[in-house]
């Protein structure tokens, strides 16, 4: 058995029933996924939602002691030992969220009920080694850019496909305000050893429900990679979204609701 972190994690919790434990990915917090996930459950009774801030992220702090992919793991393994516990669960992982969550569904295969990737890093994890496409905007609105201080308006034209005054706002409040939170100098430790030790898919394959969503125009992490995972995942949809990029939640909510509904259908019709 591993050591126990020396970090509690920071989360918000929503609700009642089966855990769903949601990941956010690399220098957003937790409101990233709580943003995007809290509508899909909103018509829905029976699911406690955990939504924790990973280390250096967030209000959970990184000592110098995490330096590694592997260290954020382990706390985030400590989290389920502490608030779930032995009871299965439901899982989602957003961007590097989805590559802590694919591991944790290695080690904890009879626990995990189903599994929900959002725009998730796939099998390649290095940046320069990714298939990407160009990151495209493919609704603008000058006029909403024009009306924008310019700091924001580079980073929704550099990261958002649809510009709307709802993706600018859920653009700032989802994910800039944890960005502005971030332990750069933790984030730069862990980053030198971002691989994590073992492979996500190094053990059998989960064949369990399963959702892995990409953006057609994401230029950070791509869907080509991802396609290549579906081998160990069975029974996953896989949806490749035009008109979405790395935040495909915000760039398509409607769609972003469906699939996930859908998943949710297929875990509740084998629990």
């Amino acid at each position: 058995m591993p050591e126990p972190s020396s970090v509690r994690l920071n989360h918000v919790e929503r609700g009642a029933g089966t855990p769903v434990l949601a990941l956010h990915g690399w220098g957003p917090d937790h409101r990233l996924v709580l943003g995007c996930l809290e509508p899909v459950f909103a018509d829905r009774a029976g699911y406690r939602r955990l939504y924790p801030d990973l280390p250096g992220m967030g209000k959970t702090p990184a000592p110098v002691s995490f330096a590694s992919s592997d260290d954020l793991l382990a706390a985030v393994q400590d989290f389920v030992d502490d608030t779930i516990g032995d009871a299965p669960f439901l899982l989602v992982g957003e961007s590097y969220g989805g590559y802590l969550a694919r591991a944790l569904t290695r080690s904890r295969p009879g626990q995990v009920l189903g599994l929900a990737l959002i725009c998730p890093v796939g099998t390649k994890l290095e940046h320069a080694e990714r298939t990407v496409p160009e990151h495209q905007v493919l609704r603008p609105d000058p006029a909403l850019l024009d009306s924008l201080d310019d700091e924001l308006a580079e980073l929704v034209r550099d990261n958002v496909v649809v510009h709307t005054p709802e993706t600018v706002r859920r653009f700032r409040e989802e994910i800039l305000t944890g960005v502005d939170l971030l332990d750069t100098e933790a984030i730069a430790r862990i980053r030198l050893r971002w691989e994590l030790t073992e492979d996500p898919e190094g053990d059998a394959p989960f064949d369990r429900p399963a959702l892995v969503l990409t953006g057609r125009q994401d230029g950070a992490v791509g869907y080509l990679d991802q396609f290549a995972l579906l081998p160990h995942y069975p029974r996953a949809t896989f949806a490749a979204v035009d008109v979405a990029g790395h935040n495909l939640q915000i760039d398509q909510p409607e769609l972003f609701n469906a699939l996930m509904w859908n998943w949710l259908d297929r875990v509740a019709a084998e629990s």
